[in-house]
């Protein structure tokens, strides 16, 4: 995936000016800002539900802004609160959805996808109802698996998750890594970015300001980068 020079405006608000991001396949890169900085923006161009005013957009070479069908075909997209039919299991959400991108998987290989994903075989085959979002969000990862996208899209994937269920999610993400898939997470999650990310982009003034590889500094001094960043401290 790569953005090139990418600006988007709305109305007199820029809200990218200039993004330029590259992500590789194995790799997940955090894209951290404050509320406004344009991370949502970017997901959405990236889906193709936006189209850039200047600048490419491209999902394994597809341009995501006159292809957007095409680019999206290649991504999952699992967003802050995964939804799922309550009524069904995990199992039943996981076929139902493959078929709507056109696989039929039979009840043993749904299960395998599940279990890469981590999700407790119990859960399989209980109501989503029931489900924490924890346990959705394995789900949705799940259901990138067995599509075989090829970039998974993650926003603010850990808000609102204790720090048992977060552990969890972050070795469930560096798992879809480790297949191939590319990860691109929206997040304000300083502490588990140094867990999950191979790079973090801090997005200020609509463009990447720096790029961090956040296993080089302690939580306390990735923060301390992050927040001087954002001020315009670090040049």
């Amino acid at each position: 995936m790569a953005l090139g020079r990418v600006v988007k405006q709305f109305g007199g608000r820029t809200a990218l000016s200039g993004l330029d991001l590259t992500l590789r396949a194995g790799e997940v890169y955090a894209l951290l800002g404050p509320n406004g900085a344009g991370k949502t923006t970017t997901i959405n161009l990236i889906l193709g539900f936006l189209k850039a005013d200047a600048g490419e957009v491209r999902v394994c070479g597809i341009d995501a802004g006159t292809d957007p069908i095409a680019a999206r075909a290649r991504t999952a997209y699992i967003p802050e609160q995964v939804a799922l039919y309550p009524g069904q299991s995990g199992l039943e959400n996981l076929r139902y959805f493959a078929t709507l991108a056109g696989l039929a998987i039979d009840r043993a290989e749904a299960e395998t996808h599940l279990a890469a994903a981590g999700l407790a075989p119990e859960a399989w085959s209980r109501p989503a109802s029931g489900y924490s979002k924890g346990m959705r969000q394995k789900v949705g990862i799940a259901i990138a698996l067995a599509r075989k996208t090829r970039l998974l899209l993650l926003d603010e994937p850990t808000s609102g998750l204790d720090p048992s269920a977060a552990a969890a999610f972050s070795g469930t993400v560096r798992a879809a890594a480790e297949r191939g898939t590319a990860v691109l997470m929206a997040t304000h999650d300083l502490y588990r970015v140094r867990e999950m990310a191979d790079r973090v982009g801090v997005l200020a003034g609509g463009r990447v300001a720096e790029e961090i590889d956040p296993r080089r500094y302690a939580h306390t001094d990735l923060e301390r980068l992050y927040i001087a960043r954002l001020s315009g401290a670090v040049t």
